[in-house]
């Protein structure tokens, strides 16, 4: 990366193009294409949908470039965000709807944006479909933008560097911006929410964005499942499949009550 010549760019990630608080809603109630896909959302799963959900994103990545990716992925401190692209001022205030309504469904995660560059740990890049391959090219080099390019053929684009104990030090969200509402709520929930671990698409689990194959364009209850175990702190960044496995018992109930509780559901 150029900011940070040091990092190596461990995973990158594509999003296809890939319930909200009240003032999210409202927008989102606006795009007619989330509105139907939040009426027709499953909201009931059971302990193994989840959990394959869970260790099929968790673990592995979709297309990497450097390291591992066997084990936990994930940031263990604040997540402070920065977008470039402060031109775009509708994108912009619908990124930040999206952030608060993130930050307010995972719980042990303190995600929140800044206006300081330098000060952020992910940085969100918003540009138009047509700057997309130039400034992938920028950010990776020539030769790795092609092959990202020939590869995953990118409507949005998100990757992180992690250090030695697995724990992302650095994310790079690129989202386009002149594809309608619709492609724009559908990748910066899945780019943003990719960029804090679980990096790899699944055509196995039919109810996550994180599957090439659906689009939402909102946080879905089963991706806050996904989420929620990710960064309960019992879960920690290194950890192997076994490891996770012999804690996930008692975290997914916890993450059931919290998902239960903020979304109104049934216990």
């Amino acid at each position: 990366m150029n900011a940070r010549p040091a990092l190596r760019f461990a995973a990158i990630a594509l999003g296809a193009v890939t319930t909200a608080t009240a003032p999210a809603l409202m927008a989102l109630a606006e795009i007619p294409q989330i509105t139907m896909r939040q009426r027709a959302e499953k909201k009931s799963f059971t302990d193994d949908e989840i959990l394959e959900g869970f260790f099929r994103t968790a673990f592995g990545a979709e297309y990497h470039l450097a390291g591992r990716i066997d084990r936990i992925r994930k940031y263990e401190g604040p997540v402070r965000i920065f977008v470039d692209g402060a031109r775009f001022t509708k994108r912009t205030g619908q990124l930040a709807k999206i952030i608060d309504d993130i930050g307010k469904r995972v719980q042990h995660l303190d995600i929140a944006q800044t206006d300081k560059r330098e000060g952020a740990n992910v940085v969100v890049t918003l540009v138009r479909d047509g700057e997309l391959g130039r400034t992938i090219a920028r950010l990776y080099g020539a030769d790795k933008a092609r092959e990202i390019q020939n590869s995953l053929d990118p409507q949005c684009l998100s990757g992180f560097s992690k250090g030695e104990n697995f724990q992302i030090l650095r994310s790079e969200v690129l989202l386009t911006v002149d594809n309608g509402d619709f492609v724009f709520h559908d990748c910066a929930y899945e780019e943003l929410l990719q960029s804090l671990g679980p990096i790899n698409d699944t055509d196995k689990v039919p109810w996550t964005m994180f599957n090439d194959d659906v689009s939402m364009g909102f946080f879905s209850v089963y991706d806050q499942y996904l989420m929620n175990i990710l960064y309960d702190p019992r879960v920690k960044a290194g950890m192997t499949v076994q490891e996770a496995r012999d804690v996930l018992p008692v975290v997914l109930k916890d993450v059931r009550d919290w998902v239960a509780k903020t979304n109104h559901l049934a216990p």
